[in-house]
C-alpha cells in the first residue's frame, strides 16, 4: 500500500462535505456517544459504494442518465429533508439526553442515507480504487478490497476526531440559545447547498 493512497484518502475523507456536517452536528447536538455512532453510520454508508465499484456496478451509474438521476434526486430530496428537520429542532442538531435509544437509531438511519444517496460516491471510488492496483496484478479484487478496508477505517477515525471536537465544545454550545439557533440557521442551509451542488452534478 503507497503513501500516495494514503496522503489521498486522508486529504479526500478530511475535506468538509456532507458526512462530516452531520458528524458535527450530531456531536455538537447529543455529545461524544452520539458522535461515534454518526461516523460509525456514514463509513456504513460508504460500503455501498465501494461494493458497487469493486462489482463494476458504478459503470451503470456513469453509463445510464436515468440511474444516475434517480439516485441523485433523491440524495437531493433527503438533504432538503435533513435541513428541513434541522430547523425544526428534530434533526441532527435536536438537543437531547444521551439516552434515547430511538434517537441514536435515528442518528445511524440518516448517517447511512446521506451517504447511500450520492451516486458521485460509486463514481468516484471506480475512478480512484483503480490507480493504485499494482499494474499487472493478476486479481485486482483482493488488492481493491483491502484499499478499500483502509479507506473505510481512515473514514471512520478522521469523522471520529470531527465528532469529538464538536462533543467538546458541545457546553459551550448548547447553554446559549441564540448560538443554537444561529447554529441550526447555519447547518439547514449548509445542507441546503450541498442538495443544490447535488443537483448541478452531472456524471
Amino acid at each position: 500500500m503507497s503513501i500516495e493512497f494514503l496522503l489521498t484518502t486522508l486529504i479526500v475523507v478530511a475535506a468538509p462535505g456532507t458526512g462530516v456536517l452531520y458528524v458535527l452536528a450530531a456531536g455538537l447536538a447529543r455529545g461524544m456517544r452520539a458522535s461515534m455512532v454518526a461516523s460509525f453510520a456514514c463509513t456504513l454508508g460508504i460500503l455501498p459504494h465501494l461494493i458497487a465499484a469493486i462489482s463494476g456496478l458504478a459503470a451503470l451509474l456513469h453509463t445510464s442518465a436515468v440511474a444516475f438521476e434517480v439516485i441523485k434526486y433523491l440524495g437531493v430530496a433527503y438533504l432538503l429533508y435533513m435541513a428541513w428537520k434541522t430547523l425544526r429542532e428534530t434533526g441532527a442538531l435536536s438537543v437531547a439526553g444521551d439516552a434515547m435509544p430511538r434517537s441514536f437509531r435515528q442518528v445511524i438511519v440518516d448517517g447511512i442515507l446521506l451517504n447511500i444517496l450520492n451516486p458521485k460516491l460509486s463514481i468516484f471510488f471506480f475512478a480512484f480504487l483503480p490507480q493504485f492496483v499494482p499494474i499487472g496484478q493478476g486479481n485486482a479484487v483482493p488488492v481493491m478490497l483491502e484499499l478499500s478496508a483502509v479507506f473505510m477505517a481512515m473514514t471512520f477515525v478522521v469523522f471520529a476526531v470531527y465528532g469529538l471536537f464538536a462533543a467538546a465544545i458541545r457546553s459551550h454550545v448548547i447553554s446559549r440559545p441564540a448560538i443554537m439557533m444561529w447554529m441550526r440557521r447555519t447547518f439547514a442551509g449548509a445542507f441546503v447547498l450541498l442538495g443544490a451542488r447535488l443537483a448541478l452534478t452531472e456524471r
